[in-house]
């Protein structure tokens, strides 16, 4: 596994944490806005860590195209 799959992986782990704080019903109100702040910038990097492997992922592909045309 690379270190870009740890990482994803380690994303989705904090927000499922996150996720099963906030169905608990445990937290204080300020504690889950502060929950639900986090869990928007752990998916923006989630985000960001996919889009470049779809940037990278269409690089890869590209040459191959190239030489079939």
């Amino acid at each position: 596994m690379s270190a870009a799959d740890d990482n994803l992986d380690q994303l989705i782990d904090r927000l499922e944490r996150a996720a099963a704080q906030l169905r608990s019903g445990e937290l204080s109100q300020d504690a889950a806005a502060t929950l639900v702040e986090d869990c928007a910038a752990l998916a923006g990097e989630a985000s960001a860590e996919l889009e470049q492997r779809a940037r990278l992922g269409a690089e890869e592909q590209a040459p191959a195209q190239d030489t079939l045309l």
